[in-house]
Parts: C-alpha cells; sequence; structure tokens
C-alpha cells in the first residue's frame, strides 16, 4: 500500500527538507519516526526541497508501506504525530495507486511570501515573515510581481547549488502572481508549474527592491529571458528564508 502524507512544519529548528548527514532535516526526522511505527527503515519521498528556515503547510511526500503492517491510513497520523517534535505534524495520510509519486506525479507548486512593513517586528512573527520596515511603493511592487507571469527564463532569478549541468532549463511557467493586504504587511502568493533553487526569494526580494526605489522597474524587467552569460545582471537581492511557506503541490485529478 502506497500512502501520501501531507505534511507541515515549521522550518526554523532545520537544516531544510532533504536528508542530509547531519540528520537534522524534516525528511529524516520523519524517516525515523516512520522506521519506529513500522518496526523497520522505510523510505519516505518528498515532492521537492524546502530550505534551512523555509516553513510548509502542506509538504506531500510517499511511501510504501511494508505488508506485515496492517495499519489504516487514518491510523498513521496519531502514530507519526506521537513520535515527532510539536514543530512538523503530518495532517493527513491517504492511500494512493502504486504509480503516484509525490515529486513526479506533481504538476505545479504555491508558495506565499510574509512581509512584515510594521516599524517594530512583532516577537512571535521572528522567522516567520520577512521584516522590511521602509516604505514600499505598493504599484510598482505590483507592477514588479506582475512581470514574472507567464513563461520566462527565470535564470537571473535562481540561486546555484554547484551540481548545475550545460542544458539545464531555465525556464518556468508562473500561472499567477497575487499581492495580499494583510493587518501588519503583505502575502505575496505564487503558483507555478514549478521553481528554481531559491527562486521565490529572488523574485519576491527583487521585487522589493524595486517597490523601494533602488531599482528601476524597466531595468528590473530586462532580468527575464535573459541570453546566456546574463549580461543584464542577476535578481538584486535574495529574500531570507523567514517569509517563505510551502502552501501546496498540485496534482491532476487530486
Amino acid at each position: 500500500m502506497r500512502l501520501k502524507l501531507t505534511i507541515a512544519y515549521d522550518g526554523r529548528p532545520y537544516n531544510g527538507w532533504q536528508s542530509q548527514a547531519c540528520g537534522n532535516t524534516v525528511q529524516d526526522i520523519v524517516q525515523v519516526a516512520l522506521a519506529e511505527v513500522a518496526k523497520q527503515p522505510l523510505r519516505l519521498h518528498g515532492s521537492g526541497r524546502t530550505d534551512t528556515g523555509v516553513h510548509a503547510l502542506a509538504q506531500i511526500a510517499h511511501f510504501d508501506a511494508p505488508e506485515g503492517v496492517s495499519m489504516n491510513p487514518f491510523n498513521w497520523v496519531p502514530a507519526l504525530n506521537c513520535k515527532l517534535p510539536a514543530t512538523i505534524r503530518i495532517m493527513a495520510c491517504e492511500e494512493v495507486p502504486a504509480d503516484f509519486h509525490s515529486r513526479f506525479s506533481a504538476i505545479g507548486k504555491i508558495y506565499h511570501y510574509d512581509l512584515c512593513t510594521d516599524p517594530v517586528l512583532p516577537p512571535l512573527k521572528a522567522g516567520l515573515a520577512w521584516h522590511v520596515p521602509r516604505q514600499l511603493d505598493v504599484d510598482v511592487l505590483w507592477d514588479a510581481l506582475a512581470l514574472f507571469i507567464g513563461r520566462h527564463d527565470f535564470h537571473a532569478f535562481a540561486a546555484y547549488r554547484g551540481n548545475e549541468t550545460p542544458d539545464i532549463d531555465w525556464c518556468r511557467t508562473i500561472e499567477s502572481v497575487e499581492l495580499t493586504t494583510l493587518q501588519d504587511g503583505y502575502q505575496i502568493s505564487y503558483k507555478g508549474d514549478g521553481f528554481l533553487y531559491k527562486m521565490v526569494r529572488l523574485l519576491t526580494g527583487g521585487a522589493v527592491h524595486a517597490a523601494q526605489g533602488r531599482i528601476r522597474l524597466d531595468d528590473f524587467a530586462d532580468l527575464l529571458d535573459q541570453p546566456a552569460g546574463l549580461p543584464r545582471g542577476k535578481s538584486p537581492l535574495c529574500a531570507p528564508a523567514d517569509g517563505l511557506f510551502l502552501e501546496k503541490v498540485l496534482y491532476p485529478d487530486m
């Protein structure tokens, strides 16, 4: 039986999602809980990486329950949660077809990024929003964000992991970008078919840079769809991990 987990976590205590030798990642910690419940090691497959400090409301992962474990999907939720720290929670568990894959079956993702523009960052927002007390021109912020909609070469809005190949595809499609006013700032939501390494943080940082008057909107627009070599440079600012949330992973007919 293949089981799909919906996992929420506060990213602050962890070295991201992806398993590492240090063992302090969300994937590693959930795999330890799975092994304790199943009484044997199990491999957990995630929909994609989130970096150190990035949060998730609905990260998706799957695993194959061993034949000797007859527990129904519903009961996996409390069984795992009682073995996990309070900053990681299994929100749901359901049976899926044997050919479902949390990563390769996904057709898109939704991320959102929270900005706090209050003069003082409330202590309960620390690590959960980017504090931007300097005044923003909201019209320019929206104009900058609107540039991202559609299919573009986002090479200038991607960081390097160090394992890039010469034939890497830097193109992605952003279906929609929404800017919502919050009581203490703004929330930016991105819906797309995929995102490059640190892409959402570089999109957000660059747009905020433009809204603060630190880069002309025309020059900012020129960063998209550049030829090889990036003659016009890269995004001028990478937003911190603090305000970034993986909101939803999209699947066909699910």
